[in-house]
């Protein structure tokens, strides 16, 4: 499970920390300092640490790096090292990082790497942070990467977590309660507000893979879907069904897009729910309408928004089929406020 806890409370003698002491000479005395401090980080824990990350927020002038960086707020990614199991565990923490930096309103983002650490490096590049310069200690020379939160790039990936309101569709996207909490952890499903930095979960990758037969063919890349979860039956649906996320579409394909199952298989495996057996069940079943949607997570709703408001507030018609629904401008934008997602990544 991914923990949010204080330093006093995680075990630096556990061997996950070695290779941080080998890179790092100052490292023990520094985990001290923070523990002294009172200072808190995300802990994976998995029979031992298996992923560390913490962040920092500074508002001075950073001098030593090249070229120096001027004053203004922004994140530090502090410490950030994983133990790879091909479980996208480094997606997960790097998610946690958008989102802290997302709830504390600051817009930068930097993080110092080893060239060594090839994968690491790849990770942040992948979802937009840039070389910006260097960083020499008398621990070696560091890559120094920079995000700046709220600008679109050439990618969906690269500028995640932007939400693009302009040149989008809009659709909601119903999905059951079982597989809604396996592939949207992070969106509690009640309508209260609650704290994205505290509420960590072990499944909350960015890239989210997801597979139906309802007829998706109105959707392209880069289009947003707001996620509803249809009702649990414990209660009327009018308060049970909640829209719950938003997503941008990645990918979409049909059952035709792949040559044969293997290939199927390959685009699936390593974000999709599902397991293989299930996945393969999927292929197997006869139906005019098989698709496959890969999207990027962007914003789990602050607030829950039930369906008495999605039809009386946001003016949803009750008698729609609530399957997959395309949404006015307006309609989409009264969504984002009621669900309370952070103005900084509307553009």
């Amino acid at each position: 499970m991914l923990f949010y806890k204080k330093f006093s409370n995680i075990d630096l003698n556990d061997v996950f920390f070695d290779s941080l002491k080998q890179d790092y000479a100052e490292f023990p005395n520094w985990f001290k300092r923070k523990s002294e401090e009172g200072a808190l980080a995300y802990v994976f824990e998995s029979q031992g640490i298996q992923g560390f990350l913490y962040l920092k927020i500074e508002n001075e002038e950073v001098t030593d790096i090249l070229p120096a960086l001027p004053s203004k707020d922004r994140i530090k990614v502090g410490t950030f090292k994983v133990n790879p199991h091909g479980t996208r565990l480094g997606e997960r923490f790097l998610k946690k990082i958008f989102d802290y930096a997302v709830i504390k309103n600051i817009d930068e983002i930097y993080v110092t790497i080893f060239d060594k650490h090839e994968g690491l490096l790849a990770l942040f590049q992948r979802f937009g942070f840039d070389v910006y310069g260097s960083k020499t200690t008398q621990n070696g020379v560091e890559s120094v990467l920079i995000k700046q939160i709220g600008i679109i790039k050439d990618s969906i990936s690269t500028s995640y977590p932007i939400i693009k309101k302009t040149g989008t569709n809009k659709f909601v996207l119903s999905i059951y309660p079982n597989f809604h909490s396996r592939l949207f952890p992070d969106s509690i499903l009640n309508n209260e507000n609650y704290d994205l930095i505290k509420d960590v979960s072990h499944t909350n990758s960015i890239y989210k893979t997801y597979i139906c037969y309802m007829d998706l063919s109105p959707l392209r890349t880069g289009d947003n879907i707001v996620i509803y979860r249809t009702t649990d039956h414990q209660g009327p649906a009018t308060y049970r069904s909640v829209a719950s996320s938003v997503c941008v579409v990645e990918d979409i394909k049909t059952k035709a897009s792949f040559a044969n199952i293997d290939e199927y298989l390959k685009f699936c495996k390593d974000y999709s729910v599902f397991s293989e057996d299930e996945l393969r069940g999927f292929y197997a079943r006869r139906g005019a309408n098989f698709y496959v949607l890969k999207m990027t997570y962007n914003a789990a709703f602050k607030r829950r928004i039930i369906r008495k408001q999605l039809i009386e507030d946001v003016g949803i018609s009750p008698d729609i089929y609530w399957g997959f629904f395309k949404l006015s401008e307006s309609q989409f934008k009264r969504i984002l406020e009621l669900g309370e997602v952070d103005v900084n990544i509307i553009v």
